[in-house]
């Protein structure tokens, strides 16, 4: 999850869950099981690459080794998500897109998303954990180009400075401490993300799973602590307050300044890392009361729409087939800056750069936002939660309230 995403549920309501998506079509090409034709479109949600990236290549090259031509669109994943789905209701969707996770449940619930088996896709050496986000009643609906997730860098001349070890760092005790004595010294503490967004949900959920947190009972006890934590930070001063307009951009724009401690940040910060100018490390967020807190797993799934002109199908999996092949893969996430999906590729990826090492054991015990049978509850649950991570540490209400408020309006909506 390295995107600006929010839920568009309503989006599918307001199509009437898009009944008529397996009538679909895309404009141009091959009759049912006849051969394809014209260029193939290709939507994903990475505006930042223009025609001349090595991804906007990555994907012209699986075009043409594919014998076509592929016309690639980037665009925010939310605007990407709502015109997924009008572009189904249309009979315009795209031949294969990529989507960031929790939004594949929507999709599949819209009924405009194949099966991966049934395009001969294979899944079966993907781990459990990053499949399971786009998996329902057993059934993937695409396959993982990769995966990326949260952990702590560290400047390790701030903490040089303040006498912090931070293999000394084993809970939330011991990492609270270690702000104290950075603030002490005359540095800053921690920055994140924690704007009203799903990157708000995103970077708030290892703390909220790090203290025992159910999003089935956000109110509970675990949720009350975590939430309590990060408003405990802002009121010492260890954490900035503008955390509540903070994208994950901005937070590591922050942290690269050199005068934070911590910032927490996903994989693909790793090459600002090393451009930024001071020695720095990665470690796991710990949990409330020791151990490495469970984190998200973040990415996204190339997928391939239902269109009514089935001999798309053929040209369509061959680009996924491109771009997520055991021996793609490599080519693909090195591009991308993200985690392999098979045990063989990250074992790969280790060996050319050590420094991934952490972010593989990282990835490995991810959780899966939508896992746990919450599919499409989880963007309606995440909104809540958002909302309640900016009302604590606004003031508005106390993180007790806050989370109260949250459970009962997502419970009003299951």
């Amino acid at each position: 999850m390295r995107h600006l995403y929010r839920p568009f549920v309503a989006a599918v309501l307001a199509t009437g869950a898009l009944t008529s998506a397996a009538a679909c079509s895309s404009s141009d090409g091959g009759g049912s099981g006849g051969s394809a034709s014209g260029a193939y479109t290709f939507w994903d949600p990475y505006p930042q690459f223009d025609a001349s990236s090595d991804w906007a290549k990555r994907v012209a090259n699986c075009g043409a080794s594919a014998g076509v031509t592929v016309k690639r669109t980037g665009m925010d994943t939310t605007d990407l998500g709502n015109k997924a789905l009008l572009a189904a209701q249309q009979g315009n969707a795209p031949d294969v897109m990529l989507v960031d996770n929790p939004v594949v449940s929507t999709l599949v619930q819209a009924g405009i998303l194949n099966k991966a088996r049934d395009l001969g896709l294979d899944t079966s050496t993907i781990q459990p954990n990053i499949i399971g986000a786009g998996t329902l009643d057993g059934a993937a609906y695409g396959v993982p180009i990769g995966a990326n997730t949260l952990a702590l860098y560290y400047n390790g001349k701030v903490l040089k400075a303040a006498g912090v070890d931070p293999a000394g760092i084993k809970d939330w005790a011991t990492l609270t401490s270690a702000l104290q004595k950075v603030k002490a010294a005359g540095k800053k503490g921690i920055t994140f993300s924690a704007i009203g967004t799903e990157e708000g949900s995103f970077q708030f959920l290892p703390w909220f799973w790090g203290a025992g947190g159910d999003l089935t009972k956000m109110n509970d006890p675990g949720g009350v602590a975590a939430l309590s934590l990060w408003k405990d930070w802002l009121a010492q001063g260890l954490a900035p307050k503008d955390v509540l307009q903070n994208t994950q951009t901005t937070s590591w724009q922050e942290f690269a300044t050199g005068k934070y401690a911590f910032g927490e940040n996903g994989t693909w910060q790793l090459a600002n890392a090393a451009k930024a100018g001071f020695p720095y490390g990665v470690i796991n967020i710990p949990g409330q009361h020791g151990g490495s807190a469970p984190v998200p797993t973040g990415g996204e799934f190339v997928t391939v729409p239902v269109q009514r002109k089935t001999g798309r199908y053929a040209v369509s999996t061959k680009i996924v087939n491109c771009l997520i092949s055991p021996t793609s893969l490599l080519a693909t996430d090195t591009t991308l800056s993200y985690i392999a999906p098979l045990a063989a590729v990250q074992k790969e990826q280790v060996e050319r750069d050590a420094t991934l090492k952490p972010w593989v054991s990282a990835v490995a015990a991810a959780r899966g936002r939508t896992s746990n049978g919450l599919g499409t509850k989880y963007p309606v649950i995440s909104q809540q939660l958002w909302t309640a991570v900016q009302s604590a540490l606004s003031g508005g209400k106390s993180p007790q309230g806050a989370l109260d408020t949250a459970q009962q309006a997502a419970a009003s909506h299951s």
